[in-house]
């Protein structure tokens, strides 16, 4: 007699079942793919700066609409060390960024400390504020910010309608030597001057510089403000032209300018700042700055924050290698409106 099973089995379906719960696991594991995180690196010049903290927010106002993007924001705390910068943007490399947002302090001791680091590794860079010399562009995909030579002969028109002084003396104010965008400034000033960019104003339609002039602070803001009463306090003081606002970023420059706002008003002393911080914008509209022009930080963050965005996220490179945004002007009258500051 034949054997008969008494229980009827049917062949097991296994892949279907296996592919259903892939499917699942693939729905289910969805977020997380799609908020997988882009670690984006901003440095400044420094980062104890309202300035650069401005492009920090501009940076993060992008990423608040982009949760997968993260901004790392650092900076030397108190002045424009090149050394420390290089250091900072070395060690955000070994803690993990997809791409760089830096404002260069000194083009060849960034490029040859970090940037080549960052370009073997294929690390994306977008300068802000302040750009790569030419010859290193290269390491750069693109530059945001102010055009800072057309920001400095802005500087120098300022002056030019303000002074009435038929001796036409001038003091420049930097940071670091090196900064490339402080130096074009400085050119870009001696050009509205002049109409000569290469050297120190020595007569050209009636401007001279003084002997101790260009200062140089390092960004440094007790070290600005000196350089800044030093030359005030002087019985017949150079036209003050400060091409950052390190002196006007100092808490005590109300207190100690205070002395000359009669003087100021008589514009017996000249005092021309770049950037339109808000404890700037007080110092002016109590009339103890006589103009300021101002940048945008904000947007700088934001856009090359965006543009970053497009490359790391979505493998798209900037359309352009220079985004120049727009600058504004700032005096007593208008101190409190020109700007808004974030």
């Amino acid at each position: 007699m034949e054997h008969v099973s008494l229980f009827l089995t049917k062949p097991t379906r296994r892949y279907p079942t296996k592919i259903f719960s892939a499917l699942i696991c693939l729905i289910a594991c969805l977020p997380f793919f799609l908020q997988a995180k882009f670690v984006i690196g901003i440095v400044g010049k420094t980062k104890n700066d309202s300035f650069y903290i401005q492009s920090y927010k501009g940076c993060m106002a992008f990423a608040k609409s982009h949760p997968e993007i993260t901004c790392l924001y650092d900076g030397p705390d108190d002045y424009q060390d090149i050394r420390t910068q290089a250091l900072i943007i070395n060690d955000m490399v070994k803690s993990g960024i997809d791409g760089l947002l830096v404002s260069t302090t000194d083009s060849d001791y960034l490029v040859n400390r970090a940037l080549k680091d960052l370009y073997e590794k294929k690390i994306p860079v977008i300068t802000f504020d302040s750009d790569l010399l030419p010859k290193d562009s290269r390491y750069r995909m693109a530059y945001v910010g102010t055009n800072n030579f057309d920001f400095g002969v802005a500087l120098g028109n300022q002056l030019k309608q303000i002074t009435d002084k038929n001796t036409k003396n001038i003091c420049i104010q930097s940071g670091h030597q090196t900064a490339p965008n402080l130096n074009e400034r400085i050119a870009g000033v001696r050009f509205a001057l002049s109409g000569q960019s290469e050297q120190r104003l020595s007569g050209q339609n009636g401007w001279s510089e003084f002997s101790r002039c260009p200062l140089y602070s390092l960004g440094k803001r007790g070290l600005s403000l000196e350089q800044v009463v030093n030359i005030v306090k002087m019985k017949q003081p150079p036209a003050f032209v400060a091409v950052a606002g390190f002196a006007q970023f100092n808490p005590q420059y109300v207190e100690l300018l205070i002395p000359y706002k009669d003087s100021l008003a008589l514009n017996e002393i000249t005092i021309i700042s770049a950037d339109t911080e808000q404890i700037q914008l007080d110092a002016l509209h109590q009339g103890l700055s006589s103009a300021n022009v101002g940048q945008n930080p904000f947007e700088m963050g934001r856009l090359s924050a965006q543009l970053m965005f497009e490359v790391i996220v979505n493998d798209k490179k900037p359309a352009k290698e220079f985004y120049y945004l727009d600058f504004h002007y700032c005096q007593q009258a208008n101190a409190l409106t020109c700007t808004i500051n974030h």
